[in-house]
């Protein structure tokens, strides 16, 4: 029997959805983060939550890997023993 359970998701009005997990992470990915989240402060003009910087993270590597794959080639996992940039895995497992 599988022990794992299903992490909630919410659709959102936006057209998005939103998906609750837990993500054990290394301190000094914790670090990256929040240096991205920095980044994006002084970019925003406004506050930044680690949430903000993930979420903003995911996205500008699904854009800028979305159109560098061929059709129908499927994404491999990244390790996690790299930089906050190879976070995103899109096999849906987590390190």
């Amino acid at each position: 029997m599988n022990d794992r359970v299903a992490p909630p998701m919410h659709a959102l009005p936006d057209g998005e959805a939103e998906i609750s997990l837990v993500v054990r992470l290394p301190w000094e990915d914790v670090a990256r983060l929040g240096q991205e989240a920095g980044r994006l402060a002084s970019q925003m003009k406004r506050p930044v939550t680690l949430d903000e910087a993930v979420s903003h993270r995911l996205r500008s590597v699904r854009a800028t890997a979305a159109h560098a794959r061929p059709a129908g080639e499927q994404p491999t996992a990244v390790t996690s023993s790299g930089p906050v940039a190879s976070l995103p895995r899109l096999n849906g497992t987590t390190a």
